[in-house]
């Protein structure tokens, strides 16, 4: 399997080569020269599979340029009950992400049991064994640059912590995520961990990042690689969850299903759409934003409108404060006919500041499945008290939107109500304490390795939003 860049311009290559890589060298997002098709043959062996067992039926098809063998033993390191233990009362650890009833059709798909609490550690547990494995078989070291709002940031940190060959570069918004986010990364004291907290806004310390994966000559001098979503092992990985999902709420391959994602990056509901690309049954992928709906504006209206940092908003579900979709660009290029050419036109506009409108592609959006709408403070908050009383169950305020969300699709007359939806929880409400006093007067329950997380002693540098200054950093500290 060779894997060619969104922009049309760099050479096709293993997924080992990408896995260090980050952006393509062109500018553009890795993604398969093909999807591999999964068939109804396929999806009944699937049926019944463990997560180990389900994740290298369908990773082994995506990673070919590890052996069976390592890349099986890597999956079994990885996704294990050990590992994924933060379980609800009555669930089985060993499920790594089992599915809650809320009522006939209505399920929470439970994507934070790993040590970070947020379903980013889904991913990032797999990169960091997959980073060390081939670091190692290489001889080779790596410089992580990532940026986070709040979960990714944390899952890298505790999957890399102690790697070797391995240092991490973490930005994050100064003072803009919960007190548990920041308490998780900054708290931890690893020689091989970095933590830059970036005066302004998210989108900030992404465009720096891009700029420093840009620059190709500090790129390939410092070796820099990356962890955020734009990293193609992070998306194969949660492709695999789709999969645990449906066959969890179905019982026959004729059955569809619809996912709700809380979505900032585009990463999660991304990895949804390429499910549904090699031959997932899904009906609709919806797509739930917080106040900061560039994505849901896109949906409705075909204009894709990234806002600068004066009008990214500051909410109660802060790990989508985000007005960059980062992801966005694998599905444009999916949509507009896998044509470099055309993401290089549109992403153009982006780059500069802009916007683009694509509205003539609008009816083709159906053909893949993809609704959406948003959510407000207001309405996670109702969301979170209502979710408490009648199925008595707590979420965090980035799964309310989402189940907000498909509530409200839910209730549309056209929609099938034999289709089971299941909306993806995205973190516990530990990691929101205080949004979740504010909706329900009640401190939510934290694993008690966590307990007083805040009060440990912290590691952190403040930086302007300027590259210059973290290739610097990065600099001294490779020294």
């Amino acid at each position: 399997m060779k894997y060619i860049s969104t922009r049309g311009q760099s050479p096709a290559i293993g997924f080992s080569d990408i896995l260090l890589g980050g952006l393509a060298p062109d500018g553009g997002l890795y993604l398969p020269v093909h999807y591999p098709q999964l068939s109804d043959a396929d999806l009944s062996a699937m049926r019944g599979l463990n997560y180990r067992d389900l994740a290298f039926y369908i990773l082994s098809r995506l990673i070919d340029d590890i052996p069976a063998v390592d890349l099986k033993a890597i999956i079994d390191k990885t996704y294990r009950a050990e590992v994924y233990g933060f379980t609800r009362a009555g669930q089985n650890a060993e499920d790594i992400t089992p599915t809650l009833k809320l009522e006939h059709n209505l399920y929470l798909l439970s994507l934070s049991n790993g040590p970070t609490l947020a379903f980013k550690d889904m991913a990032m547990q797999l990169l960091g064994n997959l980073f060390e494995y081939v670091l190692k078989k290489r001889n080779e070291t790596t410089n992580i640059l990532g940026a986070t709002s709040g979960d990714t940031g944390s899952a890298a940190e505790y999957a890399m912590r102690g790697k070797e060959g391995v240092r991490v570069f973490m930005l994050s918004p100064y003072q803009k995520m919960s007190r548990f986010q920041t308490a998780q990364m900054f708290s931890l004291q690893d020689d091989n961990i970095f933590n830059i907290a970036v005066k302004g806004v998210f989108d900030d310390a992404q465009d720096m990042v891009k700029a420093v994966s840009n620059d190709s000559l500090f790129k390939a001098k410092y070796k820099i690689g990356a962890v955020n979503s734009i990293n193609w092992g992070r998306i194969v990985a949660q492709v695999v969850y789709y999969f645990k999902g449906y066959f969890a709420v179905t019982q026959n391959n004729a059955q569809k299903v619809d996912f709700a994602v809380p979505s900032g990056n585009f990463g999660n509901v991304c990895a949804g759409h390429i499910a549904r690309m090699m031959g997932l049954p899904i009906n609709k992928l919806v797509v739930a934003t917080n106040e900061n709906d560039v994505l849901d504006e896109f949906f409705k209206t075909g204009i894709y409108r990234p806002r600068g940092a004066a009008n990214t908003y500051q909410t109660s579900s802060p790990s989508m404060d985000i007005s960059k979709a980062s992801n966005f660009e694998r599905f444009v290029y999916d949509l507009v006919g896998r044509d470099g050419a055309k993401v290089r036109e549109l992403w153009s506009s982006v780059d500069k500041g802009g916007a683009f409108e694509i509205k003539e592609l609008l009816p083709q959006l159906a053909d893949y499945g993809f609704v959406s709408g948003s959510s407000s403070h207001a309405n996670r908050m109702q969301t979170i008290r209502e979710t408490k009383a009648k199925y008595n169950v707590v979420i965090d305020t980035h799964t309310a939107d989402g189940l907000k969300v498909a509530l409200h699709y839910l209730s549309q007359p056209q929609r099938n109500k034999d289709i089971p939806m299941l909306v993806l929880e995205t973190a516990q409400p530990a990691k929101f304490e205080d949004a979740i006093v504010v909706a329900l007067g009640q401190v939510p329950e934290r694993p008690a390795s966590l307990n007083n997380i805040e009060d440990l002693p912290q590691k952190f540098e403040v930086m302007d939003a300027s590259v210059d200054a973290i290739k610097d950093f990065i600099v001294t500290k490779s020294q």
